[in-house]
């Protein structure tokens, strides 16, 4: 009840960000009812079933992005000043964050339930679709069992998802002279306030880089060494709506290169500020650096996402492109606009969590006497130096990994 309370006096934009939640829950729904419409209309072919439903799990993880994101981004997850004496300490405004992020979702998939069986003309006075006796299996009794089954991923994953997200983390211990032994942890949300450690020296590349470029490299080797035996084995895994048949090996090495390209996110933009920071540089150019060097942990796995879902889209438009008989279906392009959609909305949410947890930053350089337009450029610089740095390298990594999938 006060989860429900908060989200109808809420201020405008959290509304506007919830409401994107529960449309790519409504999405996610609508596609995972989907699947079952078609397993319904279709008992024979369970493989065929089961492979949609795989796929089903790559908008459910888009999903679940944007949730956690808007989640951190809501000003009732936040510790305030006397709320703890109210009885709302951080463990109370973690479950308030992840009811709320679960009415959200559950108003989605009620949603996508309305529309679903709108369609398939199960509602009174509906007509069904031509189209929708073979993409919804109109017509055929629907489990009800399992409906509610597939509803309930979305909210039960996102909400789960928001409590672990932001669990009230143990704040540092202090040493012997007082000072901290490591980064201050803001309670409830696990992002550090600083990237500076008890030394004032800046922390170093995060240490999942290396990591990330190599499963990066060994997805891309592993998808060139399955795709020369792909003739002789005859193990074929359909791309969404059967694009085209690939080995399950190829599309185990893409998965795997994109994993690389999300954990290396934070430490490509950490690298970006370090590449402005470098040598001598001015005002703006230092400011750039340094902001991008503090905000590597919060923003770069979102941007690690955006890179590896845009490597992917751009892979798949050249397959598409290179089978033209074979028509991209309505749901294979529902799933692409909703993954896109989500975690182009995380990118841009976790670019409005930083700006607002440097308020603080900001305010003082404007108390310095420093221009707004100084600020300005500095924005420019950062975004500028993001996309030098990320988009050759997800070109480079989309051109490698759509070419084993080539016919």
């Amino acid at each position: 009840m006060l989860a429900l309370r908060l989200t109808r006096g809420a201020h405008p934009l959290v509304l506007f960000r919830r409401l994107l939640v529960a449309s790519a829950a409504a999405g996610t729904g609508f596609l995972l009812l989907a699947v079952l419409g078609h397993a319904a209309a279709h008992p024979a072919s369970a493989a065929d079933a089961f492979v949609r439903l795989l796929w089903c799990a790559v908008p459910v993880a888009a999903t679940t992005q944007l949730a956690v994101s808007a989640a951190r981004t809501d000003p009732a997850s936040r510790p305030q000043r006397g709320m703890s004496a109210a009885g709302l300490g951080p463990a109370r405004l973690t479950l308030i964050a992840a009811a709320s992020t679960a009415v959200s979702c559950v108003l989605g998939s009620v949603l996508a339930l309305l529309v679903f069986l709108a369609l398939r003309g199960d509602l009174v006075g509906a007509a069904a679709a031509d189209s929708a006796t073979q993409l919804l299996g109109a017509g055929h009794a629907l489990p009800a069992a399992g409906a509610l089954l597939l509803l309930a991923v979305v909210p039960v994953t996102a909400s789960g998802a928001t409590a672990v997200a932001l669990r009230p983390r143990p704040r540092p211990r202090k040493d012997a002279r007082g000072g901290r032994r490591g980064p201050r942890v803001a309670t409830g949300t696990g992002e550090p306030l600083t990237a500076m450690d008890t030394n004032g020296s800046r922390s170093a590349v995060p240490a999942a880089l290396p990591w990330g470029i190599t499963l990066t490299a060994a997805g891309l080797a592993l998808e060139t060494y399955v795709s020369r035996g792909a003739d002789d084995t005859g193990a074929l895994l359909p791309l969404p709506e059967r694009l085209v048949g690939s080995p399950p090996g190829v599309l185990a090495g893409w998965a795997l290169a994109t994993l690389g390209l999300v954990l290396a996110g934070p430490g490509l933009t950490q690298l970006s500020g370090r590449l402005l920071a470098a040598g001598r540089p001015g005002a703006v150019r230092l400011l750039a650096g340094r902001v991008l060097q503090e905000e590597s942990r919060r923003i770069g796995r979102p941007l690690g996402v955006l890179c590896a879902v845009a490597s992917g889209t751009y892979a798949a438009v050249k397959v598409y492109e290179a089978a033209p008989a074979r028509p991209l279906g309505p749901l294979t392009g529902l799933g692409a606009a909703l993954v896109l959609a989500c975690v182009t909305a995380s990118a841009l949410t976790a670019a409005l969590e930083a700006r607002w947890a440097r308020t603080h930053t900001t305010a003082a350089l404007r108390r310095l006497g420093t221009p707004r337009s100084v600020l300005h450029r500095a924005a420019a610089l950062r975004v500028l130096a993001l996309l030098a740095v990320l988009a050759p390298l997800t070109w480079a990594i989309a051109e490698l990994a759509a070419l084993p999938l080539l016919p």
